[in-house]
């Protein structure tokens, strides 16, 4: 039997003191991060102090607000207050960050549903072969992002270093694999005059071939780029001129990119022409 060195509180009393579902009590205990004060040896039944309660109800609010168990688990283990706060202040950065996500999506969506946007303009572009310094990675669809403003900056501190200027706006190449697979190559590159030898890290001097592109100019929150996408692809596969090959990206600006699909290159006009046209 249990010895009698604390106020022992039941389970199922202890569920209604904090709120939360037995099921929930026993899964915090399973994961350690909420374990009883006492149990049962021969029934292993779960007993809990009231001293538990104010650690179970901030437990309670942690997961409204989202907060996954290990992230929990830090501010409970904090050694200190100042580091428990720091846990906190983490999570509800994160929580902003995805809340400016979906109001931008939720925006996106509204405006998609609201009205039908007038279709953009389609240029015919032979791109001339480049030097560049690239960096080429398998990059995940989700985390292409991250990815590609790190390896920008990289191409750029190193280009600072050697002293090598840019002469033309940052890109990147997306091939195959990266849109059938949900992962595969892209490589981040900085056009410069000349090709550089003896590189250090992951930067390597490429040149890019002349190839001829269907170029859509994106304007707005790249989170909207799909719409660029969907639109120079549905050209392009109207015309039935698409190639095979990575499309390629030009930064052109704040919020301002080129999107550039590889196309038969017997096509020779480089007017401007309306998707309609």
């Amino acid at each position: 039997m249990l010895q009698a060195v604390d106020v022992l509180v039941p389970i199922g009393e202890f569920s209604k003191m904090t709120y939360l579902s037995v099921k929930a009590l026993r899964h915090y205990h399973d994961v350690g991060l909420l374990e009883p004060l006492a149990i049962e040896p021969t029934t292993g039944y779960r007993y809990y102090s009231p001293a538990q309660v104010p650690t179970a109800q901030a437990i309670r609010r942690f997961r409204d607000l989202e907060m996954p168990l290990e992230h929990i688990r830090a501010v409970l283990d904090a050694p200190d207050v100042a580091a428990r706060n720091r846990a906190i202040v983490d999570h509800l950065q994160r929580m902003r960050q995805q809340l400016e996500r979906t109001q931008l999506t939720v925006a996106s969506l509204q405006a998609l549903l609201a009205e039908t946007r007038p279709p953009g303009s389609v240029e015919h572009r032979l791109v001339e072969r480049l030097s560049v310094l690239a960096i080429s990675d398998t990059v995940e669809f989700d985390d292409c992002g991250g990815w590609l403003e790190r390896a920008l900056a990289e191409l750029h501190e190193l280009a600072a270093a050697r002293g090598v200027v840019a002469t033309g706006p940052d890109g990147a190449l997306y091939h195959e694999e990266f849109f059938h697979d949900g992962a595969g190559t892209v490589t981040a590159f900085m056009p410069i005059a000349d090709s550089v030898d003896e590189l250090d890290g992951r930067a390597t001097p490429l040149e890019l071939s002349s190839a001829e592109f269907a170029v859509m100019v994106h304007e707005g929150s790249f989170d909207e780029l799909d719409q660029t996408y969907g639109e120079l692809g549905t050209y392009v596969t109207e015309h039935a001129i698409g190639l095979a090959g990575p499309i390629r990206e030009h930064y052109t600006g704040e919020d301002r990119a080129e999107v550039c699909w590889p196309i038969d290159d017997r096509i020779t006009e480089s007017a401007s022409i309306s998707r309609r046209g």
